[in-house]
């Protein structure tokens, strides 16, 4: 069933869910249209009470907080409905950024569209669209992913079914795991230019750009503090990798049919790779 939402026309019995971006690092880049839903929306949903508290604290709002994170989730967000459907408004925030990204914000969303609540997103910070468009890499068409896997074998699986993909990549990390996650995206993309950035808006803020093997490089010389984003340009279809040249064709098709791709999908991007003609490839793989 469709839904259509009028955001601000009409009357409502029902309050708004407000989704409102808060800053990455520099306070100053706290909208106006944002500290003014805060200051008149009846709670807010954070997903740090403690860290929400210290930005209503610098901009001297005192609406009253409830938490609402990964962990109490399930238990929050019929209190929240509740809420507001009694004609009230939150607004939902995340630590840094945009709320609904990395956490449980979505699922809220998703049930207050069920009961035709109206759901307010306001522009605002993004780290992963910040570090884009300074990076250097081609900016459109991109993929956001997050956190990748932690373990390297699940890593490298997951990349290898990214491997084709034309698109500028865009990966959180902590700066306890971004060289081995480097070493990883090596040894299935090649030597790929990446940006790899940390501590954005802040006084730190840098940014290295470069090949994997250069900014792998860069840190054994000058390692880093700080959260980071890597931001991988895409495959420009000439990539020949490391990992793909380690395995047979048929194997190469397995690697990536297992890694859950799909088979024709898997036999076309292995063809491309190695100058296969794709229907001779399909005939192996079937024993045709």
């Amino acid at each position: 069933m469709i839904n259509i939402q009028s955001s601000f026309k009409g009357e409502k019995t029902a309050g708004k869910l407000y989704l409102v971006p808060t800053p990455i690092g520099n306070m100053q880049d706290m909208t106006l249209r944002s500290l003014e839903t805060l200051k008149t929306v009846d709670l807010i949903a954070a997903e740090d009470t403690r860290n929400t508290q210290k930005l209503l604290t610098h901009f001297e709002i005192k609406v009253p907080q409830e938490s609402f994170h990964e962990h109490n989730s399930y238990e929050k967000i019929p209190k929240l409905l509740e809420f507001l459907q009694s004609g009230k408004s939150i607004a939902q925030v995340s630590d840094a950024g945009m709320p609904s990204i990395s956490d449980p914000g979505h699922d809220l969303v998703v049930e207050a569209i069920k009961l035709n609540i109206d759901v307010v997103a306001l522009p605002g910070s993004s780290a992963g669209i910040t570090a884009l468009i300074a990076s250097g890499l081609v900016p459109q068409p991109h993929i956001f992913y997050g956190f990748l896997p932690r373990k390297a074998s699940e890593q490298k699986k997951f990349l290898q079914t990214k491997l084709a993909y034309p698109e500028t990549q865009i990966f959180y990390e902590s700066p306890y795991r971004v060289a081995d996650t480097l070493e990883n995206i090596s040894a299935v993309y090649g030597d790929r230019q990446i940006a790899l950035v940390r501590e954005l808006t802040k006084i730190y803020e840098e940014y290295r750009r470069g090949t994997i093997s250069e900014v792998l490089q860069s840190l054994e010389e000058q390692p880093i503090k700080g959260e980071c984003l890597i931001i991988v340009s895409g495959n420009d279809g000439m990539d020949v990798t490391p990992l793909t040249l380690e395995t047979t064709p048929l194997e190469a098709v397995q690697a990536l049919i297992e890694a859950g791709e799909k088979t024709n999908t898997a036999i076309k991007q292995v063809a491309k790779e190695r100058g296969l003609n794709r229907q001779e490839l399909y005939a192996q793989y079937h024993e045709l």
